[in-house]
């Protein structure tokens, strides 16, 4: 987990989110748009296939992988699972597709998920689980076959009918502790894993034996609110369960990061904890093939959700526990196995998300596991992120992305350059004409070197004087990596004819633990300048920037720094744009349902009068400098954010009102931190280019 209360470039994981499919409705399929003068528009950008997952299968030569299609006018999406073999020219030819979300290979078989069932793929008709009657969020089965575990949801909160049956129309929730609430729903049920016997005999698949591993307590596996199947792992021998718990309820839940991980003996239904020394996340547990090790990625200190997330490894013989990423001197974001003694992950540095290998064969002559530092191979160069998916022999498989692509699949052998296997968006591609995106070095004002990218529309021309966007990450301490967002969308503003000024300021990984921990109790201090630097360097060296229309956009962490910046900015800006940000430091404290973030980044409570970190940082709250604000701004919001609730943006409103400062509200009713349903989807984009266009084209 990454800074999830602020989190804007989670967009990528907002696009991969799947929802129960309505069955009642026919599905969406891939939309034919033909777009008018090459310029992308967010009906085109709704148009295009959403990649989620490549899945390898050796026995078979088969790629199974997960696209979205969305309808604006029907206002929902539809996932399919498509089974491809590549061609001899490179490319995917589709085998068969249906609706469905979460595929796994079964020997040549996949299951998947439709509708919260589960299924196997039949030849004339797919099988449907029989012997569960809940709604199903994901599922593992074990390497033998013959066991499954079901992740579904468990009520752990009683509602107020079951206290008040004879008050049916009774909407009222009474709340004794935290957390009550949790990104965007209350907290009623946690998910639990469930394992049982598996028979399946090519006509019926059933599920006997049924066991809650977490025996009806309270607490989540996966964790909410992002966790999935991969904070469960099989054993190779089918005997054991790895899974990711934080073992606390109530108020001690909502102030600690302090999750671990448990092995699950399924003959003796005992738990044994592996990560008990570690206080802060420990999640994701794989185990290497031959069953020696579980790795997992760990976070070191308790409260802090941003720590550095470490790569270990722990030898089931010995208990000993290898960290293999120091050194590293920054996350490691997702990981496999490739055999018994290679894993391969990815990394963020200097704002692109590479492809490692590391072989730890050596471990088994290594007496002091503590001393292990492995050697990391780059795999992948270029502008681009890539996202780990599995190797098929020395074939590696991956996703990858940048500002100027979304996902799509790629497959490269080591010393060879990838090779894109999947088109999903090419006819959008061929109609439109991208931007360009230039890494810059810049100077900060403490003389540290910051890489800022810059976007340029299509057709630059350096005669002309362009109006130009500072971008305000969100996170706070998520990369400006080459992510490709479909809200916050770099080739959209270049589109409309806007330079993006997008710095990696202090705060954000992959420019080593130092410039990524500075943040936390310091949000209006460096960044704030980081930010200025960037944009002020760029307007001072570069003619064709029209420095008398320049705006400033950001949201969640963004949000804030908007809010902040209108009340510092000394006129720079023309324009701004908050999207779900903190206004009011002191109501943030107590509104926001993870107190560990709250704690670790404000430094603590704002009545604690003797901690100077927290007084700092209080201190620096937007809402106390509103009476600076003289720029039009725009506050945008969803009700559903639990995150930072919607009051805050409200606030914001309200006081550049009552400023006499021209100012225009989007709230949205039904949408969380992020934007997700289509239609709310184009209104966000229309209402943020026609106020951009308002105060700096007009």
């Amino acid at each position: 987990m990454r800074k999830l209360i602020f989190m804007a470039t989670l967009a990528l994981l907002a696009a991969s989110c799947q929802t129960k499919e309505d069955t009642t409705k026919a599905p969406i399929t891939k939309p034919q748009i033909t777009i008018e003068g090459g310029r992308f528009t967010p009906e085109a950008l709704w148009a295009m296939g959403r990649i989620n997952s490549v899945l390898p299968n050796e026995s078979t030569n088969l790629l199974a992988y997960t696209v979205s299609y969305y309808s604006v006018e029907e206002n929902r999406s539809t996932s399919w699972i498509r089974v491809a073999k590549e061609t001899e020219n490179g490319k995917l030819e589709t085998q068969s597709e249906w609706v469905g979300y979460e595929p796994a290979w079964w020997n040549d078989k996949i299951a998947y998920l439709n509708a919260g069932k589960l299924y196997i793929k039949g030849d004339k008709k797919d099988i449907a689980l029989q012997g569960f009657d809940k709604d199903i969020d994901g599922f593992l089965i074990s390497p033998q076959g013959d066991r499954i575990i079901l992740i579904a949801q468990v009520k752990t909160v009683a509602s107020t009918l079951d206290k008040h049956p004879d008050l049916p129309l009774a909407s009222g929730r009474v709340v004794d502790d935290l957390m009550y609430k949790h990104w965007d729903e209350w907290t009623e049920t946690a998910p639990h894993p469930f394992v049982g016997d598996l028979t399946f005999n090519g006509k019926s698949l059933v599920v006997n034996n049924l066991v809650d591993i977490l025996d009806s307590t309270p607490y989540e596996s996966p964790m909410k609110p992002f966790g999935g199947v991969e904070q469960l792992a099989w054993s190779p021998d089918g005997k054991q369960i790895a899974y990711t718990c934080r073992k606390k309820v109530g108020l001690d839940y909502a102030v600690s990061t302090n999750s671990d991980i448990y092995l699950y003996d399924i003959a003796t239904a005992t738990h044994s904890n592996i990560t008990k020394a570690n206080k802060g996340y420990d999640t994701n547990p794989s185990y290497s093939p031959n069953g020696q090790y579980i790795a997992w990625q760990s976070m070191e200190r308790d409260g802090y959700e941003s720590d550095e997330n470490r790569l270990m490894i722990h030898n089931l013989a010995t208990g000993e526990q290898i960290y293999l990423s120091k050194g590293l001197n920054t996350n490691v974001d997702s990981y496999y196995w490739k055999d018994d003694n290679t894993l391969v992950f990815s990394a963020v540095w200097h704002g692109t998300s590479m492809l490692y290998e590391i072989n730890i064969e050596g471990l088994k002559s290594i007496e002091d596991s503590k001393s292990f530092e492995g050697d990391f191979e780059c795999l992948t160069t270029g502008q681009y992120d890539y996202v780990p998916a599995a190797n098929v022999g020395n074939t590696y498989y991956c996703l990858r992305h940048s500002m100027r692509e979304a996902n799509e699949i790629f497959r490269f052998c080591k010393g060879e350059a990838p090779v894109q296997i999947s088109h999903e968006n090419d006819n959008i591609y061929s109609q439109i004409e991208m931007g360009t995106v230039v890494p810059r070095w810049q100077k900060t004002t403490d003389n540290k070197d910051m890489l800022t990218w810059v976007i340029y529309p299509p057709h630059f021309d350096p005669n002309k004087k362009y109006p130009t966007l500072l971008y305000c990450e969100g996170g706070p301490q998520s990369p400006v990596s080459q992510f490709w967002s479909f809200r916050w969308n770099f080739m959209m503003m270049a589109a409309n004819d806007y330079i993006v000024v997008a710095p990696n300021r202090r705060g954000l990984p992959g420019f080593g633990n130092e410039w990524n921990e500075q943040i936390s109790g310091d949000y209006g201090g460096q960044c704030m300048k980081d930010y200025l630097s960037a944009i002020d360097e760029f307007v001072a060296n570069e003619p064709y920037v029209d420095k008398d229309h320049l705006g400033c956009v950001g949201a969640s962490f963004g949000g804030f720094s908007v809010y902040w910046l209108a009340g510092h900015h000394e006129k720079r800006f023309k324009a701004f744009i908050a999207h779900d940000g903190i206004f009011n430091m002191e109501m943030q404290y107590l509104e926001t349902e993870e107190k560990w973030f709250a704690n670790w980044d404000m430094g603590g409570a704002y009545w604690d009068k003797k901690n100077k970190i927290a007084q700092r940082t209080f201190a620096n709250s937007p809402h106390l400098f509103v009476d600076k604000w003289d720029t039009p701004i725009l506050c945008i919001h969803g009700e559903k954010d639990y995150r930072i609730l919607a009051n805050q943006g409200m606030a914001a409103f309200d006081a550049a009102k009552m400023r006499g400062v021209p100012a225009q509200l989007l709230i949205f009713p039904d949408e969380n931190h992020w934007v997700l349903k289509p239609q709310n989807g184009i209104l966000w984009q229309r209402t943020f280019f026609s106020w951009l266009d308002k105060w700096l084209k007009e």
